[in-house]
């Protein structure tokens, strides 16, 4: 945590005395301890964490780089004073979170100082995040072992006759029952034509013989997400169904195996796309091919048309290619890979290969 203080003030300091963070996200990422209020200060010379009485003791125990003080009566007049004692003038704030409404209520209560709202602050910490530590790595790796794991327990009972709710709720137990703190998102998990649904809703449509299981789901480990996509066969798929399936799988083992340092979200994105175009089937691949994974499902890098933000080393992407056919099924088969400068690292285990049961 230390390390990522130091770095977020050699980002903002050419243009603000302080950086004001209020996003609970970023204020876990530069503090280690997950809470719903506070206000991270940092300074060039020392870094606070104001939090209420809730998560004091908490914090006092967990939080070893910010000097925690209790937030009491006045929240203004405690900026105030650290503002004054660090002789700071230009606070920046997060441009991307912070609400139009909090940030009023700022300038209206402390109206001797310059609240910077330009990207500064946002884009500082976007950056930091995007670059993976070692550490990080190792939690996203926990969190990824508990999906699959959850996916390999799934497979040895899924049957036709099974709800599209209960095969989401099967893996959601069994990851919060395996050390998830939080599920990734609400698990998707799709049969049939809903399958042509990218982000559909599990409902009571039952699994027939011959149908497609689309399952995207993810664990949270420490914070950090995981996230997977396969889609699977219950009985003998069609010919259709295998190759659309094998489309799928050969446009993003394309895009696999170019992903690595340097190239840019919309080039990535190109490899896979390409695959599928060719193939005839273009205009039912609607998304984009990826996003970046870690404190949040979504974060940067971002494999799409419409990125030409490069990729960096350290950086966690998904890649995800998809074909849905309306009415009739889909398929999607997502791994996410740690960008490096040569290749990438497949953060994923499970083969991409066609499952039938």
């Amino acid at each position: 945590m230390k390390e990522r203080i130091q770095n977020l003030i050699k980002l903002f300091q050419d243009k603000a005395d302080c950086a004001l963070i209020t996003d609970d996200i970023n204020r876990r990422y530069l503090t280690g301890m997950k809470s719903s209020a506070g206000y991270v200060l940092v300074f060039p010379e020392q870094s606070y964490l104001l939090i209420d009485f809730r998560y004091i003791e908490k914090a006092r125990e967990t939080v070893k780089h910010c000097q925690v003080i209790e937030q009491k009566g006045n929240l203004f007049r405690q900026f105030d004073e650290l503002f004054q004692k660090h002789h700071a003038n230009t606070i920046a704030v997060e441009a991307q979170s912070l609400t139009l409404q909090r940030c009023d209520n700022l300038k209206n209560h402390m109206k001797n100082y310059e609240f910077l709202t330009d990207n500064t602050l946002s884009q500082a910490l976007y950056d930091l995040r995007t670059v993976k530590s070692p550490e990080e790595i190792t939690k996203i790796k926990s969190a990824q072992k508990i999906a699959e794991d959850a996916l390999s327990a799934l497979l040895e009972k899924l049957h036709a006759g099974m709800t599209e709710i209960q095969v989401a709720l099967e893996l959601d137990f069994y990851m919060r029952s395996h050390g998830a703190e939080d599920l990734s998102f609400e698990t998707i998990a799709l049969t049939g034509a809903h399958t042509s649904m990218p982000h559909g809703v599990p409902d009571e449509r039952v699994i027939q013989k011959g149908d497609f299981v689309l399952m995207d789901f993810g664990a949270v480990v420490d914070g950090y997400h995981s996230d997977m996509t396969r889609t699977v066969c219950v009985g003998e798929p069609s010919a259709e169904m295998r190759e659309v399936y094998e489309i799928v799988r050969t446009a993003q083992d394309t895009a696999r195996a170019a992903a690595k340092s340097g190239i840019s979200g919309k080039e990535l994105d190109a490899f896979a796309r390409d695959v599928i175009t060719q193939a005839g089937y273009g205009e039912y691949f609607g998304h984009s091919l990826g996003h970046g994974v870690g404190l949040e499902i979504h974060e940067f890098p971002v494999a799409s048309p419409n990125r030409d933000q490069l990729l960096p080393a350290g950086g966690v992407v998904t890649i995800e290619p998809g074909i849905y056919l309306p009415g009739k099924f889909g398929v999607r088969i997502e791994d996410f890979v740690h960008i490096t400068k040569n290749g990438c690292e497949n953060l994923t285990n499970i083969p991409n290969s066609l499952i039938c049961l």
